[in-house]
């Protein structure tokens, strides 16, 4: 597992700079459901916008880094290359969709604007190739 989390690590990476670059271009402010998520399941209460980005930025690495221990997992299943990926991305935002809205954090993804799809699909996708190929290097 240890080969998955440090895969994670430099999926989680590509995909903050590849946020960080899209936000300046579009003007998009980073998403605080990180925070919201990490609040929630910890019963943290109200937190300020500052405190709140705190949490967001630690929840969103140690996401991707225990995100890649699912991906060693289907390596471990025999899955390589982009069926791999593919599998991962579909497990890990299919996971978080339905997280989200058990937590009462936002609807279901077909109901979200399309300023609010896109980006999540790309990065997120973008992070399970970025894993994948990271994790197949390492296995």
């Amino acid at each position: 597992m240890f080969k998955g989390a440090f895969a994670g690590l430099i999926g989680v990476a590509a995909m903050t700079v590849a946020q960080t670059v899209e936000m300046r271009i579009t003007g998009r402010r980073p998403s605080m459901v990180p925070g919201q998520v990490a609040s929630k399941l910890l019963r943290l209460g109200p937190e300020d916008d500052e405190a709140l980005a705190r949490i967001s930025t630690r929840m969103h690495w140690a996401h991707g880094v225990t995100m890649g221990t699912v991906r060693a997992a289907i390596g471990r299943s025999g899955i390589q290359g982009p069926v791999a990926a593919l599998a991962h991305f579909g497990l890990m935002w299919a996971g978080d969709a339905m997280l989200y809205k058990a937590l009462g954090i936002s609807p279901w993804p077909w109901e979200w604007s399309l300023e609010e799809l896109a980006p999540d699909v790309v990065h997120k996708g973008l992070y399970a190739v970025a894993t994948s190929a990271a994790y197949d290097r390492l296995a």
